[in-house]
């Protein structure tokens, strides 16, 4: 069993930057792959990154290039560096983490644990 929970959260002018990050018990995240995706309000929630153990990393194009994902298997954290902030960035942030590799790390069903989320709010 995993637990995650994120944190970082918060309200930030466009432009801006914040910083996530993913807390997880269990011995064996480090061969976890883990993601971020996020749910606009009145959208559906969608893929952002993923990471897997050996440090490859995948972005939706709507973040590529301002969003880096990284994890620290030492303290068992997952973070996602937000750079250039837009309000379309706004939404709850869920990490998540899982081990059916058969799956598209896009999909939210590749992933078998989640987070409670947390709100990220980008001002004009």
């Amino acid at each position: 069993q995993v637990q995650l929970v994120e944190s970082g959260g918060g309200l930030v002018q466009a432009g801006g930057s914040l910083r996530l990050s993913c807390a997880a018990s269990g011995r064996t995240f480090s061969s976890y792959r883990v993601g971020w995706f996020r749910q606009a309000p009145g959208k559906e929630r969608e893929f952002v990154s993923a990471m897997w153990s050996g440090g490859f990393r995948a972005y939706a194009d709507s973040v590529k290039g301002r969003f880096t994902i990284s994890r620290d298997n030492a303290k068992n954290t997952v973070y996602l560096e937000m750079n250039s902030l837009k309000p379309e960035d706004t939404a709850v942030y869920y990490c998540a983490a899982g081990t059916r590799f058969e799956y598209s790390s896009g999909r939210q069903d590749a992933y078998n644990y989640w987070g409670q989320g947390t709100r990220v709010t980008v001002s004009s």
